[in-house]
């Protein structure tokens, strides 16, 4: 079995340390391309492309990819709240060509932060979102499909509806998707390929691809799972263990409630229960065997992290592909070192990664290693 492993593209910006450093890195489109043609060359299978009022814009810095990368996917946010249906699928099927078959995957976001969505002009509940990314996904597929249609929702309605360019995959670029509650478990059933959990531990894993499954089933479909983790990987666990502490050292107790507080006012499920791990203490931060959940501290979203040395890291990895798991995306920080370190450690232990370095072929003093290599 092969799996499919994933890097992140930080376009809200990068950093060596979480909170307040002098290490900051601006989320510029030149460092997106320096990570995503790094990724490519080690060998990872995807990048997710995030989105968020503090984000490059997916799409923009999707197509900005289309010129120095020949292989790798990319898995692009489709806003369902945010954009019109036609107006998406015409994007999709655009960027879809442009990339070439089978490299394009959308990464369905209905939205959790209440806030973030008032201010773009969005004021649906909880529920309320569900239901139109519902309606979206339906329209934004049968256009990709071909269709001309008329469709008259509760949220949505379109007339003579046509998509003139057909996109490169077909039927339509996969769908990810992420979601804890109930609505966004129907929604995955009904209208994904893939189902991404953040890094809960793998009981509570478990529990969330059960019910997606057995969603799907009463729908005649099926579902792929992912998991969405950080990782610190180091050749020895004291190291990776240091290197997590070393990561929140400069957060202060003010940052950390400031960030709480923000959190507990989204309605995202999702979010709660990643904030349910640690409650924002710093003496609750190791939720598992390798699972550390000092990033969800202060960051939104996948707040939990594998720590350990590469047969560590590999292992908890493995349990998770034993519940069903076929695809990871990952991250760390800051994004570009920690891609080439979790690939030169981790992807010799993974089914259907190659190594990344060549010992014997390694030659390190200089101009005159061909003699020493030649002894």
């Amino acid at each position: 079995m092969s799996l499919d492993i994933f890097w992140f593209l930080p376009t809200s910006g990068d950093t060596r340390y979480l909170g307040k450093s002098d290490f900051g890195r601006p989320a510029t489109n030149a460092y997106m391309r320096q990570i995503a043609e790094t990724a490519e060359r080690l060998g990872y299978d995807g990048l997710l492309i995030p989105t968020g009022a503090s984000c490059l814009d997916p799409w923009v810095t999707a197509a900005s990819l289309v010129p120095v990368t020949q292989r790798i996917k990319l898995l692009v946010a489709l806003r369902t709240s945010l954009g019109n249906p036609t107006a998406s699928a015409r994007q999709a099927a655009s960027l879809d060509q442009a990339l070439g078959p089978g490299r394009l995957l959308m990464n369905v976001v209905v939205g959790g932060d209440a806030t973030e969505l008032a201010a773009d002009g969005v004021f649906y509940d909880h529920d309320a979102r569900y239901a139109a990314g519902d309606e979206f996904l339906q329209i934004w597929r049968r256009l990709l499909q071909g269709e001309k249609l008329d469709f008259e929702g509760e949220h949505l309605q379109v007339r003579g509806a046509q998509n003139f360019h057909a996109p490169a995959t077909r039927p339509y670029p996969p769908l990810y998707f992420g979601g804890s509650s109930a609505a966004a478990h129907d929604l995955a059933a009904k209208h994904v390929d893939a189902y991404l959990s953040w890094g809960e531990p793998p009981a509570a894993v478990a529990q969330k691809i059960a019910d997606v499954r057995a969603r799907a089933a009463r729908q005649g479909r099926t579902v792929r799972f992912g998991v969405r983790l950080h990782v610190v990987v180091r050749e020895t666990s004291a190291e990776a263990w240091a290197a997590a502490d070393r990561l929140i050292s400069h957060l202060s107790d003010e940052d950390i409630a400031a960030a709480q507080r923000n959190h507990a006012g989204m309605d995202s499920v999702g979010q709660a229960r990643m904030a349910a791990l640690h409650g924002g203490r710093r003496d609750r931060l190791v939720v598992g065997p390798n699972l550390w959940a000092g990033v969800g501290l202060v960051r939104g979203g996948a707040g939990t992290a594998l720590v350990g040395n590469p047969e560590e890291v590999a292992a908890r990895l493995r349990e998770y592909v034993d519940l069903g798991v076929d695809s990871f995306v990952l991250s760390g920080y800051p994004h570009l070192e920690e891609a080439i370190t979790f690939a030169e450690l981790v992807f010799p232990l993974l089914p259907g990664k190659q190594p990344v370095t060549l010992r014997a072929q390694s030659m390190t003093g200089g101009a005159f290693d061909v003699r020493a290599g030649q002894r």
